[in-house]
C-alpha cells in the first residue's frame, strides 16, 4: 500500500508539471522564452528556499562539491529553454513524448561516465525508441524544420542533469539539491535573456510585461515546486524506480490538454510514436529492476 501511494502521489506531481508546461505554452507570443523562463526560475528561487530552510534549516543550504552543483544547474537551464521553445512551436503532447527518450540518453551515457553495465535490451529499446521518436517527428519536421528537434536537444540536456544528480548524491539534503540546481539556473537563463535582448533579433526583445504573464510565470513556479516536492515524497514511499515511472502520466495530461485547450489532435502516427517512445522506457526499466 506505501509503494501504491508512493507512486500515486509521484503520478500527481508529474501531471502537475504538465499542467505548468501549458500555462507556459499559452504565453506563446505574449513574451520571449528566455524572459519566461528567467522569471519562472527567480521565482522558484525564494519558494524552494523557504520550503528547505522549513524542512532542513537554514545549514542544509551548505551543499558540497558546487561545480558539480554549477553543471547540473547550467543543464536544467539549458534543457528548460530548449523544452520551452519547443512547446512554444509545436504540440505539447509531441515535444513531451519526445523528450521521453531522455532514458535512453541516460543509460548509454551512464555506460560511458559511469561504467554502468549496458545490457542487449537497452540497445534494443533504444532503436525502438528512436523510431518512435521518428513517428512523432514526421508531420513537425514536414511543417517546421530544424526547430522540431528542439525537444529532442531538450531531452540530451536532461539525460546530462540526470547523470550529474546520479554523481551528486550524497553532496546535501534532496531538497536543498534542487534549490542548489535552481539557484543556479536562475541566473544562467537571465543572462541568456539579457544577451538575447541585446542581440537585435526582434523575438527576443524585452519588454515589461503585462500582469498576465507575471501572474503565469508565478503559478509555474509555485506549481513547480510543488510538482518536485509531490514527486520526492513518492520517492520516500515507493522506490526512485517506481515512482519514477509515474512520469509516463505526463503524456495523457499533455494530449488531454492538447485536444481541449489548445484544440489540437495528433494523427495515428505520433500516437504510434509516443507509445513506442513509453514502451521502451518502460522495457528499461523492467530489466533495470530485475538486475
Amino acid at each position: 500500500m506505501r509503494s501504491s501511494n508512493g507512486f500515486l502521489i509521484a503520478a500527481a506531481g508529474f501531471a502537475l508539471l504538465s499542467c505548468g508546461d501549458a500555462v507556459i505554452k499559452s504565453m506563446a507570443g505574449a513574451w520571449p522564452v528566455p524572459a519566461v523562463a528567467a522569471l519562472r526560475f527567480t521565482l522558484a528561487v525564494p519558494l524552494l528556499a523557504i520550503l528547505v530552510a522549513v524542512k532542513d534549516g537554514p545549514a542544509a543550504f551548505a551543499v558540497k562539491r558546487p561545480w558539480l552543483q554549477f553543471g547540473r544547474g547550467l543543464m536544467l537551464a539549458c534543457s528548460s529553454l530548449a523544452f520551452f521553445l519547443s512547446i512554444f512551436a509545436m504540440p505539447l503532447a509531441e515535444a513531451t513524448a519526445i523528450v521521453f527518450i531522455s532514458p535512453v540518453f541516460t543509460a548509454l551515457a551512464s555506460a560511458v561516465f559511469l561504467n554502468e553495465p549496458l545490457h542487449k535490451r537497452v540497445w534494443l529499446a533504444s532503436v525502438v525508441a528512436l523510431i518512435g521518436v521518428a513517428f512523432v517527428l514526421r508531420p513537425n519536421v514536414a511543417a517546421m524544420g530544424a526547430v522540431a528537434f528542439l525537444p529532442l536537444v531538450a531531452a540530451l540536456f536532461f539525460s546530462t542533469m540526470i547523470i550529474l544528480n546520479r554523481m551528486a548524491g550524497g553532496t546535501g539534503k534532496p531538497m536543498a539539491l534542487q534549490w542548489a540546481m535552481v539557484a543556479v539556473a536562475a541566473p544562467v537563463v537571465l543572462v541568456g535573456a539579457v544577451i538575447g535582448h541585446f542581440s537585435g533579433e526582434p523575438s527576443l526583445a524585452i519588454a515589461w510585461p503585462n500582469n498576465s504573464v507575471i501572474l503565469r510565470c508565478a503559478i509555474v513556479a509555485v506549481s513547480a515546486s510543488a510538482a518536485h516536492w509531490l514527486i520526492f515524497q513518492g520517492t520516500m514511499r515507493a522506490t526512485a524506480a517506481d515512482a519514477a515511472q509515474a512520469v509516463y502520466i505526463q503524456l495523457p495530461v499533455a494530449l488531454a490538454i492538447d485536444a481541449l485547450v489548445f484544440r489540437h489532435f495528433p494523427d495515428i502516427m505520433a500516437l504510434i510514436g509516443a507509445a513506442l517512445i513509453i514502451a521502451a522506457g518502460m522495457s528499461m526499466w523492467l530489466h533495470q529492476r530485475r538486475v
